[in-house]
């Protein structure tokens, strides 16, 4: 049996687990992802220290390698954040540290952007939105703030393109990551000459693309030495996370939209062609390359569950401390409060903007609104309201796709911890009015990862071929026609929310 090794560099771990070749967890390893705020004259900058990322990857590898005869890992892979990158010199020595998609000195950059290139052709060319984040902007910056080290710079690497370097020693990234730069041309997945041209970075510094699923390289006896792998295991590009979780649940192929729940929600589906059209830009969505070959992805990213954390926090204090002197968890209790509350919550209704408004809408200055509240309503309505909204968000989502990307939603996957809420998913099958497939598997984007790595190695010989091995059935939560009747009646209502109070929040 063939293990293969997925890395998932995150925001908030450094993941290493190792899967057999159906897709079963064999070990597991994982090291904090630190932030730091070197700067005391810039408290709020925020970056990554290159050390604390390559070390922890090590030690979690570690973890996984030692416990396993590290002879029979026959390929590895990264996968994890984009846009975030280094600049390492001919030595492969890092000049600067990463500057973190957290730190805001890239707004003046991002300023320059769309006023002298613009969101439209920015997205007829790259499939972008202009973000304070892309790597562009941070190339723009140290080309402004740090010209010296930028001199020195041999090659600027993403994040996972870095780990594979301290791997195997060899500069490169996928088209995936190379998606979130700015400077990539989606159609014909390279490098925009137009946007190398007009923004004045150096195409030098560039990694070359390939498609992910590329050997690289192997594992030399320094990084073997550092993460107990056996040298000589060959190192495969990865790539974009979201992406890579899109392998194990067969939303490679149209007509599959997955669900991606946690903190933020994304909604990706696969297209055999980029849609590269303004209704795209407007609302909000992003076209990449996909992982998988010849595919490209249509993403929509708004904030969910921790609009549910927030009510928590504010008015989950009963439910905490009965869980904790209980057997039952505080989201058990919080979620059979909301259960007591009927259909459309009577009467009350959320916009789920606390963090602004992402997709479909895209409007920053939106926030959250809860209306309808009267005198009689129980914290059970407001918690049940928010559950609604996040669907009703959903059903936007999924339906601005089929709208303006050419997207049919034949089948709908979702995956992440939400998954666990019973209410959540039920609603959000209720509301659009299809079902909702949670498939039992662990580890969806690492697990992507080290599919790449079994396709580059020959374990499995497609995407396909992949999915047909990993993939297990899980929960399906069925629409209940009658409830769906009724939500697509307060869906009507609920969309009038935010033009009603649009200019009430200056958007």
């Amino acid at each position: 049996m063939a293990y293969l090794l997925g890395i998932d560099v995150g925001s908030t771990n450094l993941k290493a687990i190792l899967f057999d070749d159906h897709g079963r967890v064999v070990a597991r390893g994982d090291t904090p992802t630190r932030l730091s705020h070197p700067d005391a004259e810039h408290p709020d900058w925020a970056v990554w220290e290159p050390d604390q990322i390559w070390n922890g990857v090590a030690q979690s590898v570690k973890q996984v390698a030692t416990r396993v005869d590290a002879g029979r890992i026959k390929g590895v892979a990264a996968t994890g954040l984009g846009m975030d990158g280094v600049p390492l010199d001919q030595d492969g020595n890092w000049l600067y540290p990463f500057i973190c998609w957290h730190c805001p000195r890239t707004i003046p950059q991002q300023e320059w952007w769309i006023e002298h290139i613009g969101a439209e052709k920015q997205f007829k060319v790259g499939g972008d939105q202009i973000w304070t984040f892309n790597t562009a902007l941070r190339l723009l910056w140290m080309q402004a703030n740090e010209p010296a080290i930028l001199e020195r710079t041999h090659k600027w690497v993403l994040i996972e393109d870095f780990v594979n370097y301290q791997l195997c020693g060899e500069f490169a990234t996928d088209y995936s990551m190379a998606s979130t730069t700015l400077l990539f041309d989606v159609k014909n997945r390279s490098w925009s000459g137009e946007m190398i041209e007009r923004s004045g970075i150096d195409a030098r510094l560039l990694c070359q693309p390939h498609p992910a699923g590329t050997v690289l390289g192997t594992v030399h006896e320094t990084a073997a030495e550092a993460t107990g792998l056996a040298a000589g295991t060959p190192v495969v590009l990865g790539g974009h996370d979201y992406c890579c979780g899109c392998l194990p649940t067969g939303a490679y192929e149209p007509g599959v939209v997955l669900d991606v729940l946690g903190t933020w929600e994304m909604v990706v589906a696969a297209l055999d062609a980029p849609v590269l059209t303004p209704q795209g830009r407007e609302m909000g969505a992003l076209v990449d390359c996909h992982v998988a070959r010849d595919k490209f992805t249509v993403m929509g990213a708004t904030v969910s569950a921790d609009m549910l954390e927030w009510f928590k926090r504010e008015f989950g204090e009963k439910e905490t401390e009965l869980a904790e002197s209980g057997d039952r968890t505080d989201w058990e209790l919080l979620i059979d409060l909301a259960r007591q509350s009927a259909i459309g919550s009577n009467g009350v209704f959320f916009l789920p903007h606390m963090s602004g408004s992402h997709c479909p809408v895209l409007d920053p200055k939106s926030a959250g609104t809860f209306a309808g509240l009267r005198n009689t309503h129980t914290r059970g309505d407001l918690l049940r309201a928010i559950v609604e909204g996040m669907g009703y968000q959903s059903f936007q989502i999924v339906k601005a796709f089929e709208r303006n990307m050419s997207v049919e939603s034949e089948r709908i996957i979702a995956i992440g911890g939400p998954t666990n809420n019973d209410l959540l998913m039920q609603t959000k099958a209720d509301i659009l009015g299809k079902a909702i497939q949670v498939p039992e598997v662990e580890e969806a984007v690492p697990l992507g990862a080290a599919i790449l790595a079994g396709i580059g190695t020959g374990v499995y010989q497609s995407e396909e071929d992949a999915f047909r091995q990993v993939s297990r059935e899980g929960t399906s939560f069925e629409p209940d026609a009658g409830s769906h009747e009724r939500y697509t009646e307060l869906y009507r209502k609920y969309e009038e929310l935010y033009p009603s109070m649009k200019e009430f929040y200056g958007g």
